[in-house]
């Protein structure tokens, strides 16, 4: 199997912000897998908070070429098994390589990959929200009127939440879900949960820290609204561990190391009666393509991380207010590089 992968710097079209960071550009890997003339494609953007750089996967990308050029595609499945002892340690990368390998054996199937889970992608689907990012309110204000949704996701972690959130009430009265990106404490968690319940919020992401599990076990239980884990929840050992602390998990495909992995996951929350979401990074329709494919398992999902690029380096399946609009004309993920990316 022949490999190979790009580098591409992302422009937003607006500074995202979230409690501990701002960005204004996005690296991004593309990764892709050739075998029998058919290729597929995969993406993981570089993530400071994870401590993973474009250059750490490149270069642990070209000391396992070997292994992935020896290796001829059987089952995705497989295949990422085979990877894991030499991706453990950076699941970021190998969520390209398997979002690229189900891409290419998608093709080889000739079939959606979703039709190769047997599911229905016209099945009652959630509508993704619309990211709102931190700012000054009067610009997250703009961003709403400058992108009509019928939900948004709004980030939050700063002493004024509960004043950007009325401010945000004043342009719009669609539901809400907020994000605080790990930045409050239980009491907080709680408090605002009460508040935010007032405001037509529909639920809390990640209230507290990624390890404070004895605490949000009390912010479960207190809690007004339904609280869902995300940075908490890397991979398939943390989904049992939410439950009786979160209500649901936020998946991202690139915590979990790929599609196989996190499909796992969403399996194993259903069985444990957990909420099942899958989220995105600032990255372009290659990533946002393979989210898709989950979508007829999912209560919930956050999709729209190609919108906010001011260019986008790929067409694939498109998110727009409405839901999703499949290219079930194509095989795989459904995706592929614009002829100038």
């Amino acid at each position: 199997m022949r490999w190979g992968y790009r580098v591409f710097h992302l422009e937003l079209k607006h500074p995202f912000g979230i409690s501990r960071s701002s960005i204004t550009t996005q690296r991004t890997l593309i990764v892709s897998l050739e075998q029998d003339e058919i290729q597929g494609i995969g993406e993981a953007t570089e993530n400071a908070y994870y401590d993973v750089s474009i250059e750490k996967m490149t270069t642990r990308l070209e000391q396992i070429g070997d292994k992935i050029s020896n290796y001829k595609m059987d089952t995705p499945e497989d295949f990422w098994n085979y990877l894991l002892p030499l991706l453990r340690d950076l699941p970021f990368l190998h969520c390209a390589i398997d979002e690229a390998a189900w891409d290419l054996y998608g093709k080889m199937k000739k079939m959606p990959t979703h039709r190769i889970w047997g599911l229905d992608p016209y099945a009652s689907l959630p509508v993704s929200n619309f990211t709102i990012a931190l700012d000054d309110i009067d610009v997250m204000k703009d961003k709403i009127a400058e992108q009509p949704w019928p939900l948004y996701k709004i980030k939050l972690g700063t002493p004024g939440d509960i004043d950007i959130i009325e401010a945000l009430r004043s342009v719009t009265d669609v539901p809400f879900r907020v994000d605080a990106n790990a930045a409050w404490t239980a009491d907080e968690s709680i408090r605002m949960s009460h508040l935010l319940k007032k405001l037509n919020v529909e639920f809390i992401e990640q209230p507290m820290p990624a390890d404070a599990w004895d605490e949000m076990k009390e912010v479960y239980a207190k809690s007004a609204l339904p609280v869902i884990a995300d940075e908490s929840c890397r991979g398939l050992a943390d989904v049992s561990r939410c439950q009786g602390r979160f209500d649901g998990i936020n998946i991202k495909l690139v915590k979990a190391g790929g599609l196989t992995p996190a499909r796992n996951m969403i399996l194993e929350a259903k069985k444990l009666g957990l909420k099942t979401m899958v989220g995105c990074m600032t990255e372009s329709s290659v990533g946002i393509s393979a989210i898709a494919q989950l979508l007829p398992y999912l209560d919930y999902v956050d999709m729209d991380g190609a919108l906010l690029l001011k260019r986008d380096i790929a067409d694939g399946v498109q998110v727009t207010e409405q839901g999703i609009e499949w290219r079930e004309d194509r095989w795989g993920n459904g995706v592929r590089l614009v002829p100038d990316a």
